[in-house]
């Protein structure tokens, strides 16, 4: 472990199942999520396995569904040195909640993660980076409800997601009460170009993600942050019926690769938790390019 990079990066994991992305919403009720198999207990063994094999202390943003399901993975979790933050009740984006609906969305999956896990949960991810524009009230409903980081906001242009002027690196919101930490990204021919996980790192050879990290950690200087679900480790998961062939390609592509890549990663970078990486600008007005 010699050789990695000094800088200290956020790991972070969105705890959700494979029936619970956004791409199947279409084809998949929520009403059914209790009939479906659950695999998420068992990619999350493998995940907490990994990182104690690096060493690796991650924030897990967990949504509420989840935390009723599963309450001992969600004390396992804490009981393991990591950072607990809420990912919503059920998966549902913020594009479709009304600022009543988010509000009842984000204090119910707050009061059940904290009751499950016995710790005060203080970060927040919107499912499938929701935030926009549109929902700029957002920030201020979490800082209401007594959240201090948000990681929501996707610094690009994507068809359903994503703020492609907004700041890059860490920035506060609401008078310094919310410090939002955007997904990372680096710049490439006037546009910014995600490099901080998910579909992005299985779509790409992994040299290229390298390559983009290495940008923004050397010769920006700034701490990346990298996500990945439970599910993208699994490429054996039940398929889900009926799915059109881009939800299936975005869902699926490259999937066998994937824990492979991760292994990889984990060991050329150091990582560390949401609060170890940006807690000392929680409160400060540290606004980034």
């Amino acid at each position: 472990m010699s050789d990695r990079l000094p800088i200290l990066n956020a790991m972070t994991v969105d705890v959700e199942d494979y029936f619970q992305v956004s791409a199947f919403d279409p084809y998949v009720c929520k009403s059914s999520w209790q009939e479906r198999p659950g695999r998420v207990e068992a990619n999350m063994d493998r995940i907490l396995e990994m990182f104690n094999k690096f060493e690796i202390k991650c924030t897990f943003f967990t949504l509420g569904w989840i935390a009723m399901q599963y309450p001992s993975l969600v004390k396992r979790i804490v009981a393991e040195g990591h950072d607990l933050a809420s990912h919503g009740w059920d998966h549902t984006m913020v594009t479709k909640l009304g600022r009543a609906e988010f509000e009842q969305d984000v204090s119910k999956s707050k009061e059940v993660l904290e009751q499950v896990s016995g710790t005060r949960v203080t970060g927040y991810r919107a499912p499938s980076y929701s935030f926009t524009k549109a929902n700029d009230w957002a920030h201020a409903v979490l800082a209401e409800q007594g959240y201090l980081y948000s990681s929501s906001v996707a610094p690009i242009k994507h068809a359903f997601y994503g703020i492609p002027d907004a700041p890059r690196f860490s920035h506060e919101r609401e008078n310094g009460a919310i410090l939002e930490i955007p997904i990372t990204t680096t710049r490439l021919l006037g546009r910014n170009i995600p490099c901080g996980g998910g579909g992005w790192f299985r779509l790409y050879p992994y040299f290229i993600s390298k390559w983009a990290i290495d940008r923004v950690t050397r010769s920006e200087g700034k701490s990346a942050i990298f996500y990945f679900h439970p599910w993208e480790i699994d490429p054996d998961q039940p398929r889900i019926d009926g799915i059109g062939s881009v939800a299936r390609f975005r869902h699926f592509q490259n999937m066998k690769h994937m824990e492979r890549r991760l292994l990889k990663l984990f060991g050329q970078y150091r990582w560390g938790t949401i609060p170890d990486v940006f807690g000392q600008e929680f409160g400060n007005t540290q606004i980034s390019e």
